[in-house]
């Protein structure tokens, strides 16, 4: 196992060096720049097949192309960040964490829970971090839901809704709507989804899911159902939806809380936004929200845009200090298996 640094070092630690395995959106956009905003991570290298698509500002680290195996071994790296498609995830934590790195993974972690559990059982054996990158725990809508409901000010919920919808006219081509492991929105936002429930309200009574294929030869529509006593909550998705419906609505015996549109922070990393610019968020829009009670009164909310620059300072201290992270592997591995149990049940 690389050691980086004790729990009680100073504060000239030296830096922990990281690994990024994939540079598309994921590795380019959303691990690049906030690794790069994130002391005390430096980037020294990149597996990639395309070096020329590098965008890093602060780090110059060395391109690596071929099977990215070699990467996960590589004698001065700390850290493995894998942000590779979905059905190379497994293979190459296990590999990362058999060469004794810490690893972040991209939502799903693996592809069924035979497997996460592998890997959570090989990072314990080994002391190591391995955490999964729940960006959507961080969404301001996300956040400022759970002090409402931690709040209770829409007295007992009875009806959770949350819908991620999609349109395009033309379905983009990759690795996501093509039939294969790991492929279809389930596994693209159901991990989200899934995440975000089972962080409000815990694992349920019991649940039923309905997957369609209604544009693409991959699950293009999920709806799920989960049960918590008297409460119904639905977790839903689909690529046919123009018209915005709400992205959260809780409605509860003292009225109802309802968001339309997701998180700006997405679209700013995607935009060239960079978190380690001292103006990037006061640049971020915020987002609008509302409370209705039940006499009727509406109460418009403004929401702060998310926190993502808060998830590797979290995965910093869990490899610096020993403490357990946000983003733990266990905290993922029932919604794997839900997933795994989704596409397994008969239509």
């Amino acid at each position: 196992m690389n050691t980086v640094m004790s729990a009680g070092s100073s504060l000239s630690r030296p830096p922990i060096r990281v690994g990024l395995i994939g540079h598309g959106l994921s590795g380019a956009y959303f691990h690049g720049p906030l690794l790069e905003a994130a002391e005390p991570f430096r980037i020294v290298l990149v597996a990639t097949a395309r070096p020329e698509s590098l965008r890093l500002r602060r780090d110059a680290p060395r391109c690596m192309a071929g099977d990215p195996i070699c990467a996960c071994a590589a004698d001065d790296v700390d850290l493995i960040v894998i942000a590779s498609p979905n059905d190379t995830h497994y293979r190459l934590g296990r590999a990362a964490l058999e060469a004794g790195k810490h690893v972040v993974i991209d939502k799903p972690f693996a592809l069924s829970a035979a497997e996460a559990g592998q890997l959570i059982a090989l990072a314990r054996s080994r002391g190591l971090l391995l955490s999964v990158f729940q960006n959507r725990r961080l969404d301001g809508d996300f956040l400022a839901l759970k002090r409402v409901l931690r709040d209770q000010e829409l007295g007992e919920v009875l009806l959770f809704e949350s819908r991620w919808d999609r349109f395009k006219k033309e379905l983009t081509p990759g690795w996501r709507n093509r039939p294969g492991p790991g492929a279809g929105l389930l596994w693209d936002l159901g991990p989200h989804l899934i995440d975000q429930a089972l962080q409000l309200f815990g694992t349920p009574d019991r649940w039923t899911a309905d997957l369609g294929m209604q544009r693409a030869a991959v699950d293009d529509y999920f709806e799920m159902t989960l049960w918590y006593g008297r409460m119904r909550c639905i977790l839903s998705a689909s690529t046919s939806v123009a018209g915005a419906r709400p992205r959260f609505a809780a409605h509860g015996t003292l009225g109802s809380y309802v968001t339309v549109g997701v998180d700006p922070y997405e679209a700013a990393l995607r935009s060239g936004g960079q978190p380690c610019d001292p103006a990037f968020r006061s640049r971020l829009p915020s987002m609008r929200a509302g409370r209705v009670d039940v006499d009727g009164q509406h109460h418009p909310l403004t929401i702060e845009a998310g926190r993502w620059e808060e998830f590797y300072p979290d995965v910093a201290s869990g490899i610096l200090d020993g403490t357990a992270t946000e983003n733990a592997a266990e905290h993922a591995l029932a919604t794997i298996a839900m997933i795994e149990a989704a596409h397994a049940r008969p239509a």
